[in-house]
């Protein structure tokens, strides 16, 4: 088969689409053909090598957390699923991943895939989506009315995260580039500011927040300074540059690192074929582009999801 691969960890000139062996279904496991993966700033940071310690991959290693396919063989000890069947899911990141003709992944983090959207488009839902939905509901503990300020909404979690807040009724301030701003609108933001026109922090001059989610990746000057608008008691985390250790006031600092979750995945997915979230896929793109993809990610030129068609 087909698979885009690295030798070494290093640039993106590391990244080669070569032959591979297709793997094979052991117990526990299922193999997907591959529809879609979708790129994720952790793969370039795994394949760089700045995960290495956390997260170390055996190498020749394929990237590709995210995967949309369907199930061609399924091994011993897997019930509830059938070759056939269209799947979702965020793959362990240190395993061979979706960027391939086909990839095994444990069946206890398959979900099914949604019925609604071009099942390749659905490999833009797994990683972000769960970051969102554990951002609001775990770490912020989000509910109906608060003030919600997100930094960052442009990208693949901030769409999610705008979309899931409004439907839990929280009133939502983002921030988000010119490129941005109408999408971020139609997600359903009460407010988008345009950061590239006025710093967030001299914007939002004396305002304060029940709930701040960071996405953006900034010095810990910068984030420390954004957690300043966090009202008292409230809380403030991000999936990117850590807030400080603590800003008084009561309020409750928090880091999110996502986690493999397959039934939140499939109520994300319940919510995409009801029509109460969207799945946007800014550009669909064949997989031998992958490098330059993460090119453009290393200068911040990706708009949205970008999904890799097998």
């Amino acid at each position: 088969m087909k698979a885009m691969r690295f030798h070494s960890h290093g640039g993106t000139e590391v990244l080669a689409l070569e032959t591979a062996e297709e793997p094979t279904a052991g117990p526990g496991h299922v193999v997907i053909k591959v529809a879609g993966t979708s790129f994720n700033l952790l793969d370039a940071a795994i394949r760089a090598g700045f995960m290495r310690d956390i997260m170390p991959v055996a190498l020749p290693h394929t990237p590709g957390i995210d995967v949309a396919g369907t199930i061609t063989a399924i091994g011993e000890g897997v019930t509830g699923w059938r070759t056939g069947d269209p799947v979702i899911a965020f793959l362990p990141p240190t395993a061979p991943g979706a960027a391939a003709e086909y990839v095994a992944a444990p069946a206890a983090v398959l979900t099914a895939a949604p019925a609604t959207v071009p099942l390749a488009d659905a490999a833009a839902l797994p990683t972000v989506g769960l970051t969102a939905r554990q951002a609001l509901f775990e770490h912020l503990e989000l509910r109906a009315g608060q003030r919600l300020l997100i930094n960052g909404a442009g990208g693949g979690v901030g769409g999610y995260a705008v979309q899931l807040a409004k439907k839990v009724g929280a009133d939502v301030t983002a921030t988000a580039s010119p490129r941005s701003a109408e999408r971020v609108h139609s997600y359903g933001a009460d407010r988008v500011l345009d950061y590239t026109a006025e710093p967030v922090i001299d914007a939002l001059a004396g305002e304060r927040f029940d709930a701040v989610l960071q996405l953006v990746r900034s010095s810990p000057e910068e984030t420390a300074e954004l957690s300043t608008l966090t009202a008292d008691h409230g809380v403030f985390t991000s999936t990117a540059t850590p807030g400080p250790a603590d800003i008084g006031r009561g309020v409750r600092i928090e880091q999110v690192e996502v986690r493999n979750d397959a039934a939140r995945l499939a109520d994300l997915v319940a919510l995409v074929d009801a029509g109460d979230l969207q799945i946007d896929v800014a550009e669909r793109l064949p997989l031998a582009d992958l490098a330059a993809v993460h090119d453009r990610a290393l200068t911040n030129r990706l708009l949205g999801k970008t999904v890799l068609m097998i």
